[in-house]
């Protein structure tokens, strides 16, 4: 990116007799030229632009000079690039890479209107900030604010960008169900205290499938864990269905999601499930001896032990019907420790073991994806004023994450990078610097030459360029 600045020498520490100078008069360069292989990404699944079809544009065609794609794509391109605010397009806007990234014809910026304006190809942040603030109202006639957004199309397109990323129907899929605290720092719609988190927070709803998102539902904090959860897996349900028929789905949870509704809902739509179950003295009176069996296997061994045991149980008053319960009798150095889980899983599938071990316990990894978006894509930059502000911003966040993992999918696959988080391929293989001249036929991207992952980018070049996907097409 191209400093506006004086000429001024930055005189350093000494190398042996050779003087150490550094001065801004590199010309036209950006940090991040690796960006060009989520272009290619984007290319090939139509990430964003299906994104982009979630919202409608109000605005007349002939008095703007940034179209609503190229909004949609400058913001959701600069998270996955690291930058988390809209503050931080002010000084964005001044780079030609991410203007060609955002489609953007000219993206020196010579030809915009106002003379202020001039070499600012993108849009500052007073111009991205319309797309949170929009009302859901909004029409031609409003004054300022007229990007309307569909929350509908959006819950489409997210599951819809599942399915297309599957070259065959899959025989069986897990949806893995959590709710996390998203801290609030200032006076929000929608914020409440939170005992178990300590704070004020918002208690958003994640589904994953393996790496995939179908669903981030941002919600107050103020409600049960699985508040909502019938309604969003109902829908997801619904749609893959349509496409995929025969797939067996099973959902997936904590205890947070043990609740009656929900597990009802499942055995009369054809979803099976498997979900923790809170312990309480019957459930560990039902396991008592399998403790004891574990008492005496960790006494003469000195290791952790682990019995199982699976039988059939019901509540005195909340489950309307008996139900498959496996327990895990665990003694620890630290004593016993029981868990249970129940589940619609039969036993000619799953023994109790692997129904635990297994299927169970690899919800765990849905925990880190959670952690990769929040911490790696800003999903908790939630301090607009509104919900439906910051469910936006959840949402451009979960884009982002979404196609920095069908990079991961698509471009990175038999590289040491195919299983790293986003902040890890953003360090290694999108912050490189690069030296960016436009001519009137080409936009020269010139890299650093001194670069040490030059063969992984090479490689995921070429896996990305032959590609033969469909973009996806909401």
């Amino acid at each position: 990116m191209e400093t506006q600045c004086n000429e001024v020498l930055f005189d350093f520490q000494g190398q042996n007799r050779r003087d150490v100078v550094a001065k801004f008069g590199g010309g036209t360069i950006t940090t991040d030229g690796g960006a060009l292989l989520l272009r290619e990404v984007e290319h090939h699944t139509g990430i964003i632009a299906g994104f982009s079809a979630c919202f409608t544009d109000h605005r007349n065609p002939r008095l703007i000079e940034h179209a609503l794609e190229h909004l949609i794509a400058q913001r959701i391109y600069a998270l996955a690039l690291g930058y988390e605010d809209l503050n931080d397009h002010d000084q964005l806007r001044n780079d030609p890479l991410l203007a060609v990234l955002a489609g953007k014809d000219d993206p020196t910026g010579t030809d915009r209107t106002r003379a202020r304006d001039k070499g600012k190809a993108l849009a500052g942040k007073s111009t991205l900030n319309r797309l949170e603030l929009t009302p859901i109202s909004a029409t031609g006639k409003s004054r300022y604010k007229k990007i309307a957004f569909n929350r509908k199309k959006a819950d489409n397109f997210f599951v819809d960008v599942f399915v297309h990323s599957h070259d065959t129907a899959p025989l069986r899929i897990v949806l893995d169900l959590d709710a996390t605290d998203d801290i609030i720092h200032g006076n929000q719609s929608g914020r409440f205290f939170h005992g178990y988190y300590g704070n004020y927070c918002y208690l958003p709803l994640y589904i994953f499938c393996g790496e995939h998102l179908p669903c981030a539902r941002l919600r107050p904090s103020d409600i049960d864990a699985s508040a909502g959860s019938v309604k969003e897996i109902e829908r997801i349900v619904k749609q893959i269905r349509i496409s995929w028929p025969k797939v067996q789905i099973i959902v997936r949870g904590d205890s947070g999601f043990c609740r009656e509704h929900i597990m009802c809902w499942c055995e009369n739509n054809n979803v099976d499930y498997i979900f923790g179950l809170a312990k309480n003295e019957r459930l560990t009176k039902e396991i008592a001896q399998e403790l004891a069996n574990a008492q005496e296997e960790y006494t003469k061994t000195g290791k952790a032990a682990r019995v199982f045991k699976d039988f059939t149980y019901q509540t005195l008053d909340s489950w309307s019907c008996s139900r498959r319960v496996v327990g895990k009798a665990e003694r620890l150095e630290m004593g016993a420790n029981p868990r249970f889980v129940v589940t619609s899983l039969p036993k000619e599938a799953f023994d109790g073991r692997s129904l635990y071990e297994d299927m169970y316990c690899a919800r765990g990894d849905m925990e880190n994806r959670i952690k990769e978006q929040q911490l790696c894509l800003f999903a908790d930059r939630t301090s607009a004023a509104t919900m439906r502000a910051n469910q936006l911003r959840l949402l451009f966040s979960s884009v982002a994450y979404t196609l920095m993992t069908a990079m991961r999918r698509l471009g990175l696959k038999n590289t040491e990078l195919a299983n790293t988080r986003c902040d890890t391929i953003r360090l290694k293989l999108l912050k490189i610097g690069a030296q960016i001249k436009v001519t009137v036929r080409k936009v020269w991207v010139s890299l650093s030459q001194s670069w040490p992952y030059r063969e992984i980018f090479a490689m995921a070049y070429h896996q990305l360029r032959n590609l033969h996907s469909v973009p996806l097409r909401c």
